[in-house]
């Protein structure tokens, strides 16, 4: 099981972390997506804390009650500071390198990091989120595909986008979890967090304070382990066999067979073998 920890990094930005693991473990930081919360790590929280690594979860600002500016003022959750953030929780538990894993929006934060960061990265793991350029080279093609997987978007820039998700009771998130595998009782963890107007419109912030454009980053130079799922409704497979492309460093992709965008909550058990082999290749020297 894992402590729940509030971390504040900043006056009005205070934290809550799943955390778990000895106290002098090798550092895991993980960042999850929209749509879900802290909770969708559980179970690499669980699996890694006792194969010995610190490991550490937060709820990222907007989705953490204690660090949720007004919605309102998109610069305030600029991708800037959510990079920030992620670096003073990682700072928070004492560790100069630390492994990073990222899903979907924490998977664009978690490029970033690697991007400018390197030095402080042992590993990186990331879930559905191919690199950015070749994200950025599928959204291109001519066929369109990308572009129709990711037209979400765009409608989540639409001042109607949080009543609309939260309408009936959140029937549209609650139908994208279940068709992607993720199980009941996680949906309603993650509901618990991020179901309600003040939350959704906080998450929401993150998309209209970078709009449709996704910024470049340099090929990645930093261990990495790219899981990606065929059954990902919104990642296609051009961006995810792109992503070789631009890594320069070891590098493994793992493609999970019927496995939708939320690995880790729907095959946790495949995810916890994948990163714990990965991050014993690549220990924190």
């Amino acid at each position: 099981m894992f402590d729940t920890q509030n971390i504040q990094t900043e006056p009005g930005l205070v934290f809550d972390v799943s955390v778990a693991g000895p106290v002098d473990g090798p550092l895991v930081l993980m960042l999850h997506g929209f749509g879900v919360s802290r909770f969708y790590w559980n179970a690499q929280v669980e699996a890694l804390a006792d194969a010995g690594y610190r490991t550490v979860a937060p709820n990222q600002r907007g989705y953490a009650a204690g660090a949720r500016p007004d919605p309102a003022d998109f610069p305030r959750y600029h991708i800037d500071l959510l990079i920030a953030d992620a670096m003073a929780i990682a700072g928070a538990f004492g560790r100069d390198r630390f492994h990073l894993a990222g899903h979907d929006w924490g998977g664009s934060l978690s490029w970033e990091v690697a991007d400018r960061f390197p030095e402080r990265l042992a590993s990186l793991t990331m879930l559905s989120r191919p690199h950015p350029r070749a994200f950025l080279a599928a959204l291109a093609m001519p066929d369109g595909e990308q572009k129709r997987r990711s037209g979400h978007h765009s409608r989540f820039l639409e001042p109607q986008a949080g009543p609309d998700i939260l309408a009936d009771d959140v029937k549209w998130l609650r139908t994208r979890l279940k068709a992607n595998g993720v199980p009941p009782e996680a949906i309603e963890r993650h509901l618990s967090v991020i179901g309600n107007p003040a939350a959704m419109e906080a998450a929401l912030a993150w998309y209209r304070a970078r709009g449709v454009r996704h910024e470049p980053v340099g090929p990645t130079k930093v261990p990495t382990l790219f899981i990606w799922g065929d059954a990902d409704d919104t990642v296609g497979r051009p961006a995810a066999e792109g992503t070789a492309e631009f890594i320069a460093a070891p590098y493994q992709f793992a493609a999970l067979s019927g496995v939708g965008h939320y690995a880790a909550d729907q095959v946790p058990d495949q995810v916890n073998a994948l990163m714990l082999a990965h991050l014993a290749r690549h220990p924190i020297s």
